[in-house]
């Protein structure tokens, strides 16, 4: 057989390799990690929708068929396209949308407590009582920027537990208020305020300049973006709901999580590099039907917890993928921990952090997999476990964010961005750190 040129030339190179101590499959192997070392990150932007209070895996992303009543709840399974990969009967829209999406089913944290578990699941880092870290959206603004006048983190409605930590003279959230449900939604943060005008604004930027021309600081900084948000017509009707078509409105569900959801669409899809939707209300001790499906008694067909995130989660899945937004932007939902594997007395589930679920979709994520197992019943990881700082650590290496890169505190203190996680290769495809 005949080896064309280049390839003779590249089994001269193998063999001149080899005579050094170099097999080939070890060529091999050191190259196919170079290339996993260089692929670029492919999310431009995150949605985190965080479902504080700690929604049931159990009720969720991680059903139990088998396992006896107490433990499986009140509601069925369904299946999806993917073998295997089961949801609760109330995600219908979920399971349409299985494809572009991911569960990790085995995530596990020793912290029970809602404000422990919230910085632990935000930040990576368990809580301390000498330092506040910055969670992942304050983390990602300090690191990227929008590009325009728009924020670098926008919060809807509010940032809730979040925070930026001892990030906070640099970092701060735009939190829009309100409710985009209602049809007279508007954000205050960007009109005048009274009695003001644009020439008023121009004029305190100058004295502002002027008292600190050489050394400009911090707040002036802060001034400066939020001038600029003010008096751009562009970054103003970002947040205008008014702007869509009525169908695509009701396909995300008249409820605020569902409009909050379509209003991170379009903010992302204007260069926000960070969006984060708190959704209240998953504490869930007592009346899981009633709150987790029903919404309100008597409600045909539900609206409750879950099949409004539902609504929401699929269709923004599906918004960006028809708008070719998806492989750039990355959407993680999760709360700070799961449910009880047996249903109490009340008819609810209790906090239950030993083991449960989160799900992403987009930003480089392959879709359609399981990362991990719980066990039997829903109670402790079966295989695979993943911390909080492991997927944490995996979102920022989506975002193209070094996990191991230093941040300064303000008395000097050099602290890692993220220090005990490592990728989680399912998601990432890179190596672990």
């Amino acid at each position: 057989m005949i080896i064309p040129s280049a390839t003779r030339r590249t089994a001269i190179q193998c063999g001149a390799l080899t005579a050094f101590g170099l097999s080939l499959p070890t060529l091999l192997q050191q190259r196919a990690m170079a290339r996993q070392r260089r692929r670029a990150a492919t999310a431009k932007a995150c949605i985190l929708l965080w479902l504080d209070g700690g929604p049931s895996h159990l009720e969720m992303f991680d059903p139990k068929p088998d396992a006896p009543v107490e433990v499986r709840g009140p509601f069925e399974t369904i299946s999806t396209r993917i073998p295997g990969f089961q949801l609760s009967e109330l995600m219908t829209g979920t399971a349409g949308v299985a494809e572009q999406i991911t569960v990790v089913r085995s995530l596990t944290s020793p912290l029970g407590e809602h404000g422990l578990a919230n910085t632990y699941l935000q930040t990576g880092y368990q809580p301390s009582p000498v330092l506040d870290y910055p969670g992942m959206a304050a983390i990602s603004a300090r690191f990227r920027k929008s590009g325009s006048p728009l924020p670098n983190w926008v919060a809807i409605p509010n940032a809730g537990s979040m925070n930026s930590g001892f990030l906070r003279d640099t970092v701060q959230e735009f939190a829009t208020g309100g409710d985009p449900a209602r049809p007279d939604f508007r954000v205050p943060d960007l009109d005048f305020f009274p009695q003001g005008n644009l020439q008023r604004l121009q004029r305190r930027r100058q004295f502002l300049s002027q008292l600190d021309s050489e050394t400009p600081n911090t707040t002036d900084s802060l001034f400066d973006q939020a001038a600029a948000l003010v008096t751009s017509d562009a970054a103003r009707s970002a947040f205008s709901l008014h702007d869509e078509i009525p169908q695509l409105r009701a396909r995300y569900g008249p409820k605020t999580f569902g409009q909050s959801c379509l209003l991170a669409r379009r903010l992302v899809e204007r260069g926000v590099p960070f969006v984060t939707v708190n959704y209240r209300g998953w504490d869930t001790h007592d009346d899981l039907v009633l709150r987790l499906r029903d919404g309100f008694t008597g409600a045909n067909p539900g609206v409750g917890l879950i099949p409004t995130f539902d609504k929401g989660f699929s269709t923004l899945v599906t918004d960006l993928q028809e708008r070719g937004l998806l492989q750039e932007t990355l959407v993680v939902a999760m709360g700070e921990f799961g449910r009880t594997p047996k249903i109490n007395t009340r008819g609810g589930r209790d906090h239950w952090p030993r083991v449960f679920s989160a799900v992403l979709a987009g930003g480089g994520v392959p879709g359609g997999q399981i990362v991990g197992a719980s066990d039997r019943v829903g109670e402790s990881p079966a295989e695979n476990p993943v911390t909080p700082a492991d997927l944490v650590c995996s979102i920022y290496s989506l975002l193209g964010i070094d996990p191991r890169a230093q941040l300064t505190t303000a008395d000097g203190r050099p602290i890692q961005v993220n220090r005990d996680g490592q990728q989680i290769l399912a998601l990432t495809g890179q190596d672990a750190i």
